[in-house]
């Protein structure tokens, strides 16, 4: 399921308003994967887990930024994610199943502060960039 040039620049026009508020709605991404999906708390066992705290703010950012690199290289996501493809597989050992639930709350954020923007099109095509995105990220598992 690959990216179609329609799919890149809805992926882009909206991740404009993502990026802007990478603290605020990657925190709020995270904070939903550790309320609906409890048993990912597991890897941030040094985290104040609680919702606006600076661990959730800051991690929040690095998801943020970190997908926005994909965005800015939507020809080559693999590549753009290529070193975190590695921390995740090799040192966190991340399961892989996380990438996916953490999908899910980052769309369910979008639609909660860009309502409007977050038409079915926009919808589709941010959830085949996210798959995208998880799919590189467990590349390394092998």
């Amino acid at each position: 399921m690959g990216l179609t040039e329609a799919d890149k620049s809805r992926v882009k026009a909206i991740w404009v308003n993502v990026s802007a508020h990478p603290e605020e709605l990657g925190g709020e991404a995270l904070v939903r994967m550790f309320a609906v999906h409890p048993s990912t708390k597991t890897y941030f066992p040094h985290f104040d887990l609680h919702p606006g705290s600076e661990n959730i703010r800051a991690h929040g950012k690095k998801v943020v930024n970190a997908l926005t690199e994909a965005v800015n290289h939507l020809d080559d996501v693999a590549g753009a994610l290529s070193r975190l493809s590695d921390l995740h597989a090799q040192k966190l050992r991340v399961d892989p199943v996380n990438f996916r639930l953490l999908s899910q709350c980052i769309l369910v954020t979008i639609a909660a502060h860009c309502q409007g923007a977050l038409t079915p099109e926009v919808h589709v095509s941010l959830d085949k960039f996210l798959t995208k995105v998880g799919k590189c990220l467990v590349s390394r598992y092998r």
